[in-house]
């Protein structure tokens, strides 16, 4: 089977190919498909994530081969590693623009932590933030991990990615899982009937959870999306066929025209934001949170 991918970018656009490959894909079953990427002009790294995913998903019951890979975005998806996986050598980030896409099994929560805290805190582009905001934003990334682990009942892993684009004064990091999907968890724990994106709103709303125990709910997305807010950025979700984002204070919401087999959860960060930020609690004063 010959499949042709599209470039790939950080929006819906990019979404909706990738969702489209899956569905022509998902059927497959001992099968050599090849996924050729002459047409991709270019590919938005921190995509990766959900890419990797599809990809990993396909591989177990078929041989995935990846072709006509453009020189530009192969040196991209050779310095973050995903190439790495399909045969091509892993080359060196001399820029250290990248993110390392990565697999984490459902029980490496503590890896995923030292990722987190490697590979993105670190980075001197986020704004500036307080220890306790510092805190409180890595809690909250990792809080998206386990949620994945806990909501998602995967059992093929998390996969993340990102990439900060200097010329657009961006950071992106993605987090995809392999999971029921945010509609069918509410469905099978509340017996809510959501439609795919009216689901994903629901659960990025204060208050909403699925969780049985006396435990904190939703996403792990109220500070995020509050910074994010503040900051200029974006926040994209996936499941299903729910499409979600929050950008300018502003929430948008679509169905796609084919579902995403899992979830994928895509933050960007505005790098040219020279705000400093801290907690409320930090302040004893609501100037900023």
């Amino acid at each position: 089977m010959i499949v042709s991918l599209p470039e790939i970018r950080h929006d819906l656009s990019g979404f909706q190919a990738l969702t489209n490959l899956w569905a022509e894909t998902k059927d497959c079953f001992f099968e050599n498909i090849e996924i050729k990427l002459d047409g991709a002009s270019w590919l938005d790294a921190d995509m990766c994530a959900a890419f990797g995913a599809i990809l990993h998903n396909l591989s177990g019951p078929n041989t995935v081969k990846l072709t006509g890979i453009r020189p530009n975005v192969e040196s991209i998806l050779s310095k973050n590693g995903f190439l790495s996986h399909y045969g091509r050598k892993r080359i060196q980030d001399r820029w250290g623009t990248t993110i390392p896409y990565q697999r984490f099994d459902i029980k490496d929560e503590r890896y995923f932590a030292k990722y987190i805290e490697q590979e993105f805190l670190h980075r001197t582009e986020l704004p500036d933030m307080s220890l306790g905001l510092m805190k409180k934003f890595r809690e909250s990334i990792c809080e998206i991990f386990g949620n994945s682990v806990l909501h998602s009942q995967t059992k093929l892993g998390i996969f993340s990615c990102g990439q900060f684009f200097p010329n657009r004064n961006r950071l992106d990091f993605s987090v995809a899982d392999l999971g029921i999907g945010i509609r069918r968890n509410i469905k099978d724990s509340l017996g809510l009937e959501l439609s795919p994106e009216q689901a994903i709103n629901w659960a990025t709303q204060k208050g909403n959870t699925t969780k049985r125990a006396p435990l904190p709910g939703g996403l792990g997305l109220k500070l995020l999306g509050e910074f994010i807010d503040l900051n200029g950025g974006c926040i994209q979700i996936v499941s299903d066929a729910g499409y979600w984002r929050r950008q300018n204070r502003k929430t948008d919401m679509t169905l796609l025209r084919n579902p995403f087999l899992g979830t994928v959860v895509s933050i960007e960060i505005n790098t040219a934001d020279t705000n400093s930020y801290v907690l409320t609690s930090e302040l004893n004063a609501a100037d900023i949170f």
